[in-house]
This record gives C-alpha cells, sequence and structure tokens, in this order.
C-alpha cells in the first residue's frame, strides 16, 4: 500500500478523492495547509504527494520532498506552472497532472460570469433581498449578434466557442495551434491576435501559463481593444497585468471585467477571510468598482469535475507505483 500526503485539503477534495476507484488502496493523510519549502517535512515517509494550484513546488521544496524519499507528484489540475518540472526531473521524482477534468465546468463558469456582469444579476438579487424593484443602472446587453474573442482553443476554449455561438455570437479564436476543422465546423474563424483584440465585444481567456503569456492582457494589449470590451479570465491569474485592467476600467476603456482566477490569489482564494480586513489593496479595489465580478477559482467545481480530478489523480498514483501513468498525464 502506497502512502500518499494530500495537501490543501477542502471537505470536497476529500469527499471526491475517498470514493474515487482504488483510493481504498491507498494510505491518505491529508493535510489543510499548502505544500511549500516550509511544510515539505511533512512529506517524510511518504511515497508521493498529492497537490493542487496554489501549492509550490520550487526546487527547493523538491529537493526536501527528495530527501524526505517522495518520488511522485500528483497534481489534481492540468496547469502545472507551480512546479519547477526540470529541477523534479534531475531529482527523479515523477509529476503527474489531470490534463482535463470537465470542459464544460469550466466552459459554463465563464458564461455564467459575463452572463451575471453583464445582466447585473449579482445586483438585482441583492436589491430584490432589500425589496428594492428598482431597475435603474440594470441595463445590459443582448450577447446575439456580438463578437466574442476566445484566446486558447484547447478543450475548455473549445467549450466556451461554441456555447457562444449558442446564443448566436460571432466568434474568432487564436491559438498557436488552430484546430481548423473543428473551427469550420463550428462557423468560428480563427484570426491573428490584433484582429481579435480590435474586433472583440468580449475576450475571454482560455491558455496556460507560460513565460510567453504571462501578462498577456496588459496596457498594450488593452490599448488595442475596442472602449467598451468586456475581459473574461477563468484560466491563469497572471495572464493578465492587474493595475493595467484597473486603469483600463478607470478610464472606461474595458467595459467590464470577469474573474475566476487573480494573479497574487495564493493565500487569498479559497480561504475565508471574513473576519478581518483584506491586506491586498489591489484586490480591494477591484472589489470595489461596479463593473467587475469576482469568483475565487471555482469555475472547476462542479460534481462531475470533482469526480474526474479524483479518478484520474488515484488512476495516476497506482499506475506510477507500477511504472507507468495514464495518457497525457506524465509531465516527468
Amino acid at each position: 500500500m502506497i502512502k500518499i500526503a494530500f495537501y490543501d485539503t477542502k471537505t470536497y477534495d476529500r469527499e471526491a478523492v475517498l470514493a474515487a476507484p482504488g483510493a481504498g488502496d491507498i494510505e491518505w493523510t491529508f493535510h489543510d495547509f499548502r505544500l511549500t519549502t516550509e511544510t515539505a517535512a511533512t512529506a517524510v515517509g511518504m511515497d508521493a504527494v498529492c497537490v493542487f494550484v496554489n501549492d509550490r513546488l520550487d526546487r527547493p521544496c523538491l529537493e526536501k520532498l527528495a530527501e524526505a524519499g517522495v518520488k511522485r507528484v500528483a497534481l489534481r489540475c492540468a496547469g502545472f506552472n507551480q512546479v519547477d518540472l526540470q529541477a523534479a526531473k534531475n531529482l527523479g521524482i515523477s509529476v503527474t497532472r489531470v490534463p482535463a477534468y470537465s470542459p464544460h465546468a469550466v466552459a459554463e463558469h465563464t458564461v455564467a460570469l459575463l452572463m451575471t456582469l453583464n445582466r447585473k444579476i449579482h445586483r438585482a438579487y441583492n436589491r430584490v433581498r432589500e425589496h428594492n424593484f428598482s431597475l435603474a443602472g440594470l441595463v445590459g446587453f443582448d450577447l446575439h449578434g456580438k463578437t466574442v474573442g476566445i484566446i486558447g482553443t484547447g478543450k475548455i476554449g473549445r467549450c466556451a466557442a461554441e456555447i457562444f455561438r449558442g446564443f448566436g455570437c460571432h466568434v474568432l479564436a487564436h491559438d498557436p495551434f488552430p484546430v481548423t476543422d473543428w473551427a469550420s465546423q463550428q462557423g468560428i474563424v480563427y484570426a491573428p491576435l490584433d484582429d481579435l483584440f480590435s474586433q472583440a465585444d468580449i475576450i475571454s481567456l482560455h491558455l496556460p501559463l507560460t513565460p510567453e503569456s504571462h501578462h498577456l492582457i496588459d496596457a498594450t494589449t488593452i490599448a488595442r481593444m475596442k472602449t467598451g470590451a468586456y475581459l473574461i479570465n477563468t484560466s491563469r491569474g497572471k495572464l493578465v497585468d492587474t493595475p493595467a485592467v484597473i486603469e483600463a476600467l478607470k478610464s472606461g476603456h474595458l467595459g467590464g471585467v470577469a474573474l475566476d482566477v487573480y494573479e497574487e490569489e495564493e493565500g487569498i482564494f479559497f480561504e475565508d477571510h471574513s473576519g478581518h480586513a483584506l491586506r491586498d489593496d489591489t484586490l480591494a479595489l477591484l472589489l470595489s468598482l461596479p463593473n467587475v465580478l469576482i469568483t475565487s477559482h471555482q469555475a472547476f467545481l462542479t460534481q462531475e469535475a470533482l469526480g474526474e480530478i479524483a479518478r484520474v489523480t488515484v488512476a495516476n498514483l497506482g499506475l506510477v507505483n507500477q511504472g507507468s501513468a495514464l495518457p497525457d498525464t506524465l509531465l516527468t
């Protein structure tokens, strides 16, 4: 029986992973804190660690894991920018991920964020609860006929694009590896990034965080966007230069912003901070703006997605122990 240290545990994580096929063959140790260099000593005696998006597996952390005897890292997410893969490889630590759990979950949340922000559903909900039935300030716009720019057409981006097509939107897409057959079937047009920025009424990000995509949305690219454009990010927080977005919102160049991720979310998202003042002034300013809607990295949070994340994670742990892993999940 292999021993696994499971970090940044929430109730829904524990329930899902313990219900996954094969979970009974693993000895689990659940921690509610994140895995970092400072907490890596808790992995002594473990065969593997299971981590999420805000755990930090840089070289010093991985070195401590190697010293502790850990041979495997199982990411229960698709992104892997939180892991120094070269260091893991040099230390002989295998790294697996969950490349796709429910693209529908994230794509549907993307559209839900836009619809809520555009039609002011959150503001209307709060008003009605206070018996205020005024419609003043709640005017939105039709999605039908608008141009939506999808940056990144992996599984999630393609799902989002198809949903927007269902609303009657014109969809432009950009990806270094275009899926041309799909685009042709769906009536979607691939376009250069500058054309997408200049033509889209709504821009939705669905791409991984890499050195090239870091702060893809900054003052320069925002200046190329249509005045009043809406920006949605359910991908990675560091794709967006937050101060640049705030300035564009204040000037009116951006019409609205909906975020499920934030570039400095570590230590904030997934936790309850309601009992004290928010220490991140930039995030506090964002939350104060009327044309901003933020959720705390919950786009993935459906029963189907949690079940698939748990299934693939447990399968990876078992299969890697036998010298292999599921297709497309092994990073090192």
